[in-house]
């Protein structure tokens, strides 16, 4: 009872400093804010100080008077308050569900770890249908209409892998223990256990939001579909995608072609060519436009390569190394990824039994393990001033925060994804740009955005 006392009470103090942000943000004093909705200045003061909780009464009333949205005033609750959360085998076993299709069973679906802190959300799918043959047009195969969530998969059986590539063409992957697959949100797609083998195959499936979720995803859907999907450029070739970004710059700023030309020098046809994509502008061009329209050169630049919607590993091609270098208490196995989400990494890692004490694992990305391996093995991790220790079994999984200091003993095989969510990238540059110094305040409001006393 102590402990969730404890979490509401954290959970109400941020909510007041959010509320404070709001505020700040819309210009609004305690006592402006108190007037307008109504109620007393020391109800709001209790709010700001996290003695008071925030009622969905009051932020409706203040939905109604600003120009804010209700989600504004709601944060994420920490459902992980020791840095990392764990689920057991058993407990992932009582939430099975099977799922019919075409009026048979298909699927065993179960939970593995998950945080309301976490982009990631991991489904334990058992493969119910058995096939006969490896054709991707065999009628007992069906099919999903693909979804918004960005797909890591790990196998561990005989499993067949079916997915339609950017032409509609039906394609059949097939995948054994270890392998792995990325797809991209609405690739439809669908699995199979293969006929003769000894138990039904088994895929670990990792969907996850990318940055169009949330925040994103609510801009958009505000804006009406056809305005929010004029935000999706033409990325489908490197040309394209370069083109697009320039005329998207230039026209935002509603700078014409002859404006551009003189403040960089460059021929009018010049920059025509390069939005025509019938040129590809050197660095030295991207310098002087980027100049010109008060950007970076990277806000111009398209992604190195253009990758398949569907990415298949086997694990006899991964990349295999030791680590750290003085331990080399781990071996990481690289499993597939795309250059497309640089915040997206997938490892099988064998555990090799090192007596050293030392937290020698720290990722500044969401983290996602599942055991699954047939021995159990110990996390160690730090959080706060506190050493914390669990054992985790075979089907047992973990979520564990950005920046925990942690390491894994014993002898064993687990599986780990590591997601950025929402901070790394853009986000992280633009924190990075507010500095450290302001951070605590960009995260958390501290302070009223002026002093009423003054200040010199």
């Amino acid at each position: 009872m102590q402990k969730e006392e404890s979490i509401i009470n954290l959970h109400q103090i941020k909510s007041g400093k959010n509320f404070l942000g709001i505020l700040n943000d819309i210009k609004r004093r305690p006592e402006d804010a108190a007037n307008e909705l109504n109620v007393t200045l020391e109800e709001i003061q209790a709010i700001i100080e996290g003695t008071k909780p925030l009622t969905p009464e009051l932020i409706n009333k203040a939905i109604e008077i600003w120009p804010i949205n209700a989600r504004d005033f709601y944060i994420v609750q920490d459902d992980c308050p020791l840095g990392i959360k764990i689920m057991r085998a058993d407990e992932s076993q009582k939430s099975s569900r099977i799922m019919n299709r075409a009026g048979r069973p298909y699927y065993e679906y179960r939970d593995t770890a998950m945080s309301t802190v976490a982009p990631f959300r991991p489904e334990w799918i058992l493969e119910l249908c058995y096939v006969d043959d490896n054709e991707p047009t065999n009628l007992d195969v069906q099919w999903n209409n693909g979804h918004f969530m960005h797909q890591f998969t790990y196998f561990i059986g005989d499993v067949n892998f079916y997915y339609k590539d950017e032409s509609g063409n039906k394609k059949v992957a097939i995948m054994n223990t270890g392998d792995s697959m990325y797809i991209t949100p609405f690739t439809p797609h669908t699995f199979t256990s293969r006929k003769g083998c000894k138990e039904n195959g088994l895929i670990l499936a990792l969907t996850y939001g990318g940055k169009l979720t949330g925040d994103v995803q609510q801009e958009l859907s505000g804006l009406s579909v056809e305005l929010g999907s004029k935000f999706a450029l033409d990325f489908s070739t490197k040309e394209s995608a370069s083109s697009s970004l320039l005329k998207f710059h230039r026209e935002i700023s509603n700078i014409s072609i002859e404006e551009l030309s003189k403040r960089t020098g460059l021929d009018v046809d010049k920059i025509k060519n390069f939005e025509n994509k019938l040129e590809f502008p050197q660095m030295s061009d991207l310098q002087k436009i980027a100049n010109a329209l008060t950007i970076n050169i990277r806000d111009l630049l398209p992604n190195d390569k253009t990758e398949n919607k569907v990415i298949v590993k086997y694990h006899d091609k991964c990349r295999k190394w030791l680590y750290p270098e003085n331990s080399k208490a781990y071996e990481f196995i690289e499993l597939a990824g795309t250059s497309a989400l640089p915040f997206s990494k997938a490892f099988e890692v064998i555990i090799r039994n090192s007596e050293n004490s030392e937290y020698d694992l720290q990722s500044g990305l969401h983290q996602y393990v599942y055991n699954v391996g047939d021995t159990t093995i110990t996390v160690n991790w730090k959080y706060g001033e506190k050493n914390y220790s669990e054992r985790i079994n075979p089907g047992d999984s973990i979520y564990g925060k950005p920046f925990i200091s942690h390491n894994f003993r014993g002898n064993g095989k687990l599986l780990i994804l590591r997601i950025g969510g929402k901070i790394a990238g853009d986000s992280q540059r633009e924190l990075s740009i507010v500095g450290k110094k302001n951070a605590q305040r960009a995260i958390s409001e501290t302070m009223q955005w002026f002093d009423p006393q003054g200040k010199n």
